[in-house]
């Protein structure tokens, strides 16, 4: 047998003009009534030892598609974590312009829920939840002034940056290609983000897709494996675990 986790369509009763639809449409796979797979009791996890779970006293994000999903988890936790400070810090009406608090509210709203399904959607897919989910992880931005427009929009552009090259370069690790199309949609969500961090920067320019992520010759964006993408995001990530099975 099998679990199913079934992302239930929103219904348009739900939406309270413009503000509450950018909220749920950050969350774009909530229409598609996506369904994740896993196993339950009945089913043999040691059939496969990639599953995420502790492995020699540290969690392992493992190596399957669900080890893939944990990756995803975990960087989009720490984009929440990030945005939510930014919304919360004491300046943050008086730092930002109304439009660009508009922005990075959105911004919020889209990270908070993709953490959430997340969240949920493992769950419900993992054999054991209660040992393969990755815990809350914890974060430190060292010196970053939460308050300082400059540093604030620094540090969004290269965590937008790096979180669409990290689902760049996690989809052609997913074999099951529901993971994949959940994949591709929210990788939309953050290449839009990346787009408006880059032009709050520099308004009217071309950098909201500059050179230095769109390959001229390909016009594709970069990719990054986790081996690349972790390092940068263990800069905030105080949490130790482990990757050892991901590229």
């Amino acid at each position: 047998m099998k679990n199913e986790v079934k992302i239930n369509e929103v219904s348009s009763a739900t939406l309270k003009g413009r503000r509450e639809f950018l909220k749920i449409s950050g969350l774009v796979v909530a229409s598609t009534g996506l369904i994740m797979m896993g196993c339950n009791d009945d089913d043999n996890p040691a059939a496969d030892d990639k599953f995420p779970g502790v492995r020699n006293g540290k969690f392992d994000l493992g190596g399957n598609d669900l080890g893939v999903l944990s990756y995803a988890y975990a960087l989009e936790q720490l984009e929440a974590d990030f945005y939510t400070k930014v919304v919360n810090a004491s300046n943050f009406t008086t730092t930002f312009n109304a439009s660009e608090r508009q922005v990075l509210t959105d911004l919020y709203y889209h990270e908070v829920i993709h953490r959430e399904f997340f969240k949920t959607a493992l769950t419900g897919a993992l054999p054991n939840p209660s040992v393969q989910l990755l815990p809350n992880l914890a974060f430190s931005y060292g010196s970053l002034n939460f308050n300082s427009r400059n540093e604030v929009l620094a540090t969004a552009k290269a965590l937008e940056d790096t979180g669409v090259a990290a689902y760049n370069g996690a989809g052609k690790l997913l074999t099951n290609p529901d993971y994949l199309l959940l994949a591709g949609k929210i990788v939309s969500v953050e290449a839009r983000h990346a787009s408006a961090i880059r032009s709050l920067i520099n308004p009217n320019s071309a950098d909201f897709a500059g050179d230095d992520v769109i390959n001229t010759t390909s016009g594709l964006d970069v990719v990054k494996n986790p081996s690349e993408v972790l390092p940068i995001a263990g800069g905030f990530i105080t949490t130790s675990f482990t990757a050892q099975f991901l590229p």
